[in-house]
């Protein structure tokens, strides 16, 4: 597939919005002593957060983490042992990976809760049997 001029040109043009709209990463850096990457924009904010809610990142060793690496647009970060991809603006907006994968998240969490109601139900359940035993069909 070959690139026409003008989807180059718009092509650029939105990287350019996008650069204005956004403050871009100016260092990337794995404190240890926090256990938090720790992002640090243009406009003096600091982003923090545990590798272990980013996707692509949650099962990685600090050594994994040592040499990130800021995309040229600033807009990224990049962790080469892991070959694990960050965009800035999404993490941003509170989203450390794709709409499945936070989903997935959020029900492992909340099928953790624990509440009063939940024990009871539980409890209940029991007395009945509990679950029914999964049929194997040969």
């Amino acid at each position: 597939m070959e690139i026409s001029p003008e989807n180059f040109d718009a092509a650029n043009q939105r990287a350019q919005e996008a650069a204005s709209a956004f403050p871009v990463a100016v260092a990337v850096r794995y404190d240890r002593r926090i256990s938090r990457v720790v992002i640090t924009l243009s406009s003096g904010l600091d982003l923090a957060f545990s590798p272990h809610d980013a996707q692509g990142l949650e099962h990685a060793h600090p050594a994994d983490l040592q040499d990130a690496q800021i995309s040229p647009s600033g807009l990224g970060v990049h962790f080469p042992r892991l070959d694990a991809d960050l965009y800035i603006p999404a993490l941003l907006e509170g989203f450390l990976g794709s709409r499945n994968w936070m989903a997935a998240e959020m029900g492992k969490r909340g099928g953790k809760s624990v509440s009063a109601a939940k024990s009871s139900a539980a409890r209940e359940n029991g007395k009945l049997g509990g679950r029914p035993r999964k049929v194997k069909v040969a």
